[in-house]
């Protein structure tokens, strides 16, 4: 049994997101289509003698306090579940940028959940894994699985749909993030109607049809997050102007994405984008990817 190990943990967006309306626990009952895509950040697991140590590369990157962040709760959390100590430490390179609504935070979460299963053999199923993600964050579950599918619930009912046709994804965030709290309480005082639908989105993936997933993406909470943060607005234009099939922001923001058809489309938008964060993804079938460290080859959750 190897003693470390290090994983890729997918961000994610959403290519449709409903608010269906507020829950007697003060949580969202929402329909949302999510898709994994190739940004990711690198979490190295490594069993120690006692306790936890979290490690954050760059420096200065912020992840939250170290009892809150969301690697220790899901390092805790997993503890309480089989009474084990499990100490490690854990190092996160970070490359998916916070307050950005692409789910950095739920996916080193899924990370350390999936690797700390591994390092120590506990054996759980991936249905345990995710009942304890929930306890986190809505998208943990989401993304532990990854790929495509359609959340509901909070967004920790998930249901598998069919992959899109290949495309690439141009992310854009302001350097203003968001916060998912104080978006979710701005959406209730306004208590806009639903704008967007999921529905059009799935049947866009499921006909396979990109044109037609590009002109339904949407997000009932961007016009609160544009509110707080205006150059969301500046973000989409310039996408469209560039040549985007389609723009939307993904969870409650403050990153917004334009769907392309091709890689030469997308760097040349991106080339002339100018934005705090600026980068050309694409769809992957996973949530999470586990990296050889001694061959150098990578192998797939």
């Amino acid at each position: 049994m190897t003693s470390r190990l290090t994983l890729r943990a997918f961000a994610k967006v959403n290519y449709a997101l409903e608010v269906l309306g507020l829950r007697e626990d003060g949580y969202h009952n929402i329909r949302t289509v999510l898709q994994s895509i190739s940004l990711a950040d690198e979490v190295e697991i490594e069993q120690t003698e006692k306790g936890f140590e979290l490690l954050v590369e760059p420096e200065g990157i912020e992840v939250g306090s170290p009892q809150k962040n969301t690697a220790h709760r899901a390092w805790n959390l997993l503890r309480e579940f089989t009474g084990e100590e499990l100490p490690v430490r854990v190092r996160l390179h970070k490359k998916i940028p916070a307050g950005a609504g692409l789910g950095g935070a739920s996916a080193d979460a899924a990370a350390v959940l999936t690797g700390l299963n591994d390092l120590f053999g506990l054996g759980l199923a991936r249905e345990d894994l995710q009942k304890i993600g929930g306890r986190i964050g809505a998208d943990v579950p989401f993304c532990l699985s990854g790929g495509t599918a359609l959340g509901e619930g909070v967004g920790e009912v998930l249901s598998p749909l069919p992959a899109p046709p290949p495309h690439r994804i141009v992310l854009v965030k302001p350097e203003q993030g968001a916060n998912t709290a104080e978006i979710y309480r701005t959406y209730d005082e306004f208590a806009p109607e639903s704008l967007y639908s999921a529905s059009p989105a799935i049947s866009a993936l499921k006909a396979k049809d990109l044109g037609a997933l590009a002109r339904t993406v949407g997000n009932d909470l961007t016009p609160v997050t544009r509110r707080r943060v205006p150059e969301i607005e500046a973000c989409e234009d310039e996408l469209l102007r560039t040549g985007a099939l389609g723009v939307a922001m993904s969870g409650t923001g403050s990153a917004v994405y334009g769907i392309f058809g091709t890689e030469d489309e997308a760097r040349f938008a991106s080339e002339r984008i100018r934005a705090h964060f600026v980068g050309v993804y694409e769809p992957v079938v996973r949530g999470l990817e586990r990296m050889g460290e001694l061959s150098g080859f990578a192998w797939c959750i």
